[in-house]
């Protein structure tokens, strides 16, 4: 009756692969340290307004050259800028709304609702990083281009339909995309010096 019960031996066999599949959980679960440089530098999709206009000729004063250095500093037509002040910059220089002739050239377009308009439709902005830049002053420099476009889009919409570019609808954004095409090309990372 009081028959005392054998604990049973753990079998050790099976510790060799216990401790491989830990190992390789860990392996797949430990994330890699990407704050130094970029990791992975894949340009966004091209959005569907954006023409791709590798084979032109550019003029140089319809080019405006967006560089981010190895140090994370922002030179703007090698001006040293803070990345707060490119937004405005890159607007004055699509926009160029006193027809500086050292800002891209404007060409007469007949743009539906709006009629004949003078559009700087083929300046370019050449966003460039060495291989330095971190990823968080890059990501910070094409926000800011972008929210360059949403502003000057906002601002022609608000004027001629009374509405934001997001609640036109698709005939009035396409009209708006005419006076402003977002025309943003990116240049593979280089080292510029400072590494």
């Amino acid at each position: 009756m009081g028959k005392k019960r054998k604990t049973p031996g753990i079998n050790g066999s099976s510790s060799a692969d216990i401790a491989f599949m830990l190992l390789i959980f860990f392996l797949i679960t430990t994330s890699m340290d990407t704050d130094q440089g970029l990791a992975r530098r894949l340009p966004p999709p091209v959005p569907k307004d954006q023409k791709n206009d590798t084979d032109v000729d550019i003029k140089k004063r319809n080019l405006l050259v967006v560089l981010v250095s190895s140090t994370n500093q922002v030179l703007c037509g090698n001006e040293v800028i803070d990345v707060k002040q490119l937004k405005d910059k890159v607007k004055e220089f699509i926009d160029n709304p006193y027809n500086d002739a050292n800002k891209p050239e404007k060409i007469e377009v007949d743009v539906p609702y709006f009629g004949k308009t003078m559009v700087t439709k083929n300046h370019v902005i050449s966003l460039q990083n060495d291989r330095g830049t971190s990823y968080q002053a890059y990501i910070d420099v094409q926000n800011e281009l972008a929210a360059a476009y949403n502003e000057l889009r906002d601002d022609i919409s608000k004027k001629k339909f009374g509405k934001a570019f997001m609640d036109l609808n698709e005939d009035e954004q396409k009209a708006v995309q005419q006076i402003y095409p977002q025309k943003i090309s990116e240049a593979e990372p280089k080292n510029y010096g400072g590494k």
